[in-house]
């Protein structure tokens, strides 16, 4: 027994090396000690979300996408907020074997930008105007970052997976076919459906119909979605790229006065600039007296405006570090001074309307002119449920100050789409004010008659058909009350008013329309797109949704399911 249990030693001891020897080879091999980011919860989102009794094959769940310039937004349907954020900064750029972000000095060193680049350039994925772009680099940067949140954030089996992938309205052809070739050739997705970012911030909304005003990065898109369906655009490049590059400047200018004369001057890095307009930026509020605090700043803070007795303190000032710069100091800058770039950028006080081309219009007087190039009745619908979703949309009382200030415009202007008229502007007024007057005369003289005839012993006049009170119905007071005991009452009746609503953004209008298996009119199968490419995409006379009658001859060619092509939609 005594050599039987030595020979068993000596058995498993040489096992015992070889594990041992072997760790540190799986550890070269590129794993790390960290454990996975993202619990494995929620693996089989259709068990969860789906209806009960329903079966689901891998092949039909699908991974929802949303693309941006500067990110990527990744996760499953059924879900409300996306499992991974990924940006395409600098950071995430990085070679293999490249460990700079290890040195303890790197983090204190900043970064200057590239001759003759843009400002925010190395954070872009692509631009819109593609005369600069390299469609190689951009592949390079959506694969990596696609891996990366395969790899790391979904933690799925190989089996190929469905991909609904949001994009921007009028995105370039070439763009978009590079961005479907990395989903096509490197994960093999079976169908990728393409939806508008606007539409669905409208479904994220709870809406049908709303007037979406996307402030992102390079541009702001405002677009009236009615009924699900894109009916006007309107585009401006005031968006949080110009914010960035305006709060950048108001930073130098605060340090170039502590700098001593004959020393080079500073220059704020795109990180530091981005991180203190999305920690402290703000947007003031609309000034009662109908002028800009920016240039007339006797009353600067909004609870002075409301009491015109109240005693004006000092303002609240912010000390902002900046460890990177040489020698590392630090800014006081008032808080009021941080409302301005928002102000100037996003508003534009005391310009000319006359002074802006068409893509650099103010963002309140955008909004007024998609409205007023609107129908009526989807004037109505849209102006009552106003969207405002992006990026830039988060800073503290931006959303306030464009609902205030459009409701102003239209006070001023009403909805009559003559912006001059010419010679004839002081006798269109004057007919204007004659009008109001005429009806103030009219209105005082029947109010008299009224008064003089009205006896304490005599019987009230009798009023006409327009004036007097409908009569009720039992019918419609009963479908009233049944109406109030079911829910709410419906808001597809509000209208008319200026009102903003709340959104939870594209992606998550997305994840529900892929969890509700809703076909989108863009669905492009990998076979047909590697076959054709975008050649292959015919545009069709009409999207119907009455069901066509088939033929039961002997010529029936196709399913009622089944296309022959499909269609790029809205990106056509």
């Amino acid at each position: 027994m005594a050599s039987t249990a030595a020979g068993e030693r000596k058995a498993s001891a040489p096992l015992s090396r070889s594990i041992r020897g072997a760790t540190p080879r799986i550890q070269d091999l590129g794993s790390t000690p960290e454990s996975p980011r993202t619990p494995p919860l929620l693996r089989s989102t259709s068990s969860l979300f789906g209806s009960p009794g329903a079966f689901r094959n891998n092949e039909d769940e699908y991974i929802v996408f949303e693309l941006g310039a500067r990110f990527l937004r990744g996760g499953f349907p059924g879900e409300s907020s996306p499992r991974c954020t990924l940006p395409f900064g600098p950071e995430e750029q990085r070679r293999v074997g490249d460990f700079r972000q290890w040195d303890p000095d790197y983090s204190h060193k900043r970064r200057k930008r590239k001759r003759g680049q843009d400002w925010g350039q190395d954070h872009e994925l692509y631009r819109m105007d593609l005369t600069e772009v390299d469609l190689g680099l951009v592949e390079d940067k959506l694969e990596r970052a696609m891996r990366e949140a395969y790899n790391k954030y979904f933690l799925l089996d190989p089996k190929p997976r469905r991909i609904l992938l949001t994009l921007p309205p009028r995105i370039p052809h070439a763009l978009l076919s590079t961005m479907l070739e990395v989903l096509f050739e490197n994960f093999q997705a079976p169908t990728i459906t393409l939806l508008s970012s606007p539409v669905l911030s409208a479904v994220g909304a709870g809406l049908r119909s709303a007037l979406v005003v996307d402030i992102g990065w390079a541009e702001t898109i405002i677009t009236g979605v009615c009924e699900y369906r894109e009916v006007s655009e309107a585009r401006t490049i005031r968006a949080g790229k110009l914010l960035s590059e305006e709060m950048a400047r108001l930073l130098n200018a605060g340090l170039e006065d502590e700098v001593e004369q004959g020393a080079p001057k500073p220059e704020i890095s795109f990180e530091e600039a981005n991180e203190v307009l999305t920690r402290v930026g703000w947007c003031k509020s609309k000034p009662k007296s109908g002028r800009s605090t920016l240039y007339f700043p006797a009353r600067t803070s909004p609870i002075l405006e409301e009491f015109e007795d109240a005693v004006e303190v000092p303002e609240p000032t912010i000390t902002i570090p900046f460890p990177k710069n040489d020698p590392p100091t630090e800014l006081s800058v008032p808080l009021v001074d941080l409302a301005k770039p928002a102000e100037t950028v996003l508003f534009a006080p005391g310009t000319a309307l006359s002074e802006f081309d068409n893509d650099e219009l103010p963002l309140h007087h955008l909004i007024y002119r998609t409205l007023l190039s609107l129908p009526m009745d989807v004037r109505r619908l849209c102006m009552s449920r106003i969207v405002i979703t992006g990026g830039v949309s988060n800073l503290p009382g931006l959303k306030t100050r464009i609902l205030a200030e459009l409701e102003a415009l239209i006070q001023q202007r009403g909805w009559d789409p003559v912006r001059s008229y010419g010679s004839a502007s002081a006798r269109h007024d004057a007919i204007l004010r004659q009008r109001k007057e005429d009806l103030e005369i009219r209105l005082e003289e029947a109010d008299d008659k009224v008064s003089e005839s009205l006896d304490p012993d005599s019987p009230p006049p009798p009023l006409s058909a327009g004036l007097q009170q409908p009569e009720e119905d039992a019918i419609d007071v009963k479908l009233a009350h049944l109406t109030l005991r079911n829910g709410p009452p419906p808001t597809s009746s509000i209208g008319g008013v200026i009102r903003g609503v709340e959104t939870l953004g594209a992606w998550a209008g997305a994840s529900l329309v892929a969890q509700l298996r809703i076909k989108g009119i863009v669905e492009i199968e990998r076979e047909r797109f590697l076959q054709y490419g975008l050649q292959g995409a015919n545009r069709e006379k009409e999207v119907s949704v009455v069901p066509q009658r088939q033929s039961m001859g002997p010529g029936v060619g196709r399913g009622a399911g089944e296309r022959a092509s499909w269609t790029l939609g809205v990106w056509a």
